[in-house]
């Protein structure tokens, strides 16, 4: 039997991978025993911040490489993902009820999962002989302190902002208009408030004054994951930074004057419905009434009305590449493997990535077959090497797969081949990864 703690993406993936490879898998899931700050369902695989997976382009971009990669290694993420999606450009974006219900009803139909809602509060059972904790972020105080006493390792952290969803019917069109930049996608796959430079100044400076949520003392040291920085935060690097950021106004067009504007606000689409959007970029600590009068200001959204508002949540993390081996086992106890966020590895698709893995792994083990890891020059294995010994142990902080994890090429290519040709080298690898079982299953 193999044990799983936690039911969100990492979790339930392994869960999934393990049960498809023969093993009989216990799930454990706290909610609705236990909830969180983030979590509003008690549905398996929740989406608690954004609705997109990021882009979809498996050629030049790694998150859709590894996208593709998951498809070929039989993701249930990836499959529930397909089903719940919604227009977002290049990018990939789903339904988040629509994906979180297709994920929780493909573990409650597998003949070889269990799921039990409760909580796993301690370190597991020396009875348990095969352990994946899949946690994540939100890891529950007292596993936590038992990870750290059992580790002899202090938990990183850092804070994880969450971005506020408008009902798309509240938004003023007369302002606002749908373009994606440089009309990628169908060209209209994101909703666009534009702001004057008058209007940008005001908003930054109210930005800026606006109320905060207060830290408490054993949280104020804690930082910030770059790939997920609070609005007010990056405001406060200087003026300008949000018209290099999230505000960029490149590659589009105001209809109803022609020009490029000084900033643009982007919203992208939440639901299948198309009657949420949420605002890209935007995660925020403003306590929600600030939230509510600064996010009125900008143009189109004079009267928004807000289906969930932003909010702060504390992440935990540890020390993968000092603690754990590269088959994901922990190495002072090896009956324990770590998967998902709280291995270091950040973003949705990299927490369901190193939980197919964890899954496989676990599940390869206790058949007794060798461990096959898959291939360094795949996003798959360059996000498990850099875990689980690449990164500077020193200096670990979460990171989203990108080329940069990948090693180089052999042969020197000019800038616009370079990326085609990894994701070609990483799927034609893959490929012979992932042939042994194809021809067991023909």
């Amino acid at each position: 039997m193999i044990h799983i703690v936690g039911g969100g993406l990492a979790g339930c993936e392994a869960a999934y991978q393990a049960a498809q490879a023969g093993a009989e898998v216990t799930l454990y899931e706290m909610r609705p025993q236990k909830g969180t700050d983030a979590h509003q369902t008690e549905t398996l695989a929740e989406l608690v911040c954004s609705n997109s997976f990021r882009s979809d382009d498996m050629h030049n971009n790694a998150v859709g490489l590894l996208h593709e990669e998951m498809r070929r290694a039989g993701s249930l993420i990836m499959q529930a993902g397909e089903g719940a999606r919604v227009p977002a450009g290049g990018a990939m974006a789903v339904d988040r009820d629509v994906f979180a219900q297709a994920v929780q009803t493909a573990i409650e139909q597998h003949p070889r999962i269990t799921l039990k809602r409760e909580a796993v509060e301690t370190w597991p059972p020396d009875t348990w002989e095969q352990v994946i904790i899949a946690t994540g972020p939100l890891t529950l105080q007292s596993l936590a302190a038992d990870i750290k006493e059992r580790t002899g390792e202090d938990a990183l952290a850092f804070f994880d902002a969450i971005a506020p969803i408008v009902y798309k019917d509240s938004i003023d069109f007369s302002k606002a208009w749908f373009q994606s930049r440089y009309d990628k996608g169908d060209g209209k796959d994101y909703i666009n408030c534009p702001l004057d430079e008058a209007q940008y100044t005001a908003f930054i400076a109210a930005l800026l004054e606006g109320d905060t949520t207060d830290f408490k003392d054993w949280e104020k040291d804690t930082p910030y994951f770059e790939g997920c920085m609070p609005i007010e935060v990056m405001a406060s690097r200087g003026p300008e930074t949000l018209r290099f950021g999230p505000m960029k106004p490149v590659g589009l067009t105001n209809p109803n004057t022609g020009e490029r504007p000084h900033a643009v606000v982007q919203l992208r689409q939440d639901n299948k419905l198309g009657t949420l959007y949420n605002i890209v970029g935007f995660q925020t600590k403003l306590k929600y009434g600030a939230q509510s009068d600064v996010f009125r200001m900008i143009p189109g959204l004079e009267n928004a009305s807000f289906a969930r508002l932003g909010g702060l949540h504390r992440n935990t993390f540890i020390n993968s590449p000092r603690l754990l081996e590269q088959d994901l086992r922990l190495s002072a106890e090896p009956r324990i493997r770590f998967a998902g966020q709280i291995t270091g590895v950040e973003g949705y698709v990299e927490s369901a990535a190193i939980g197919l893995l964890a899954g496989r792994f676990a599940a390869a083990e206790q058949s007794g077959q060798a461990l096959n890891l898959p291939p360094r020059e795949t996003a798959l294995g360059a996000l498990l090497w850099h875990i689980t010994g690449e990164a500077m142990s020193d200096t670990f902080q979460p990171m989203n797969i990108n080329f940069g994890l990948f090693p180089a090429l052999e042969k020197r290519l000019k800038k616009k081949d370079r990326r085609p040709a990894m994701a070609k080298r990483a799927l034609d690898a893959l490929d012979a990864w992932l042939a042994p079982e194809t021809l067991a299953a023909e």
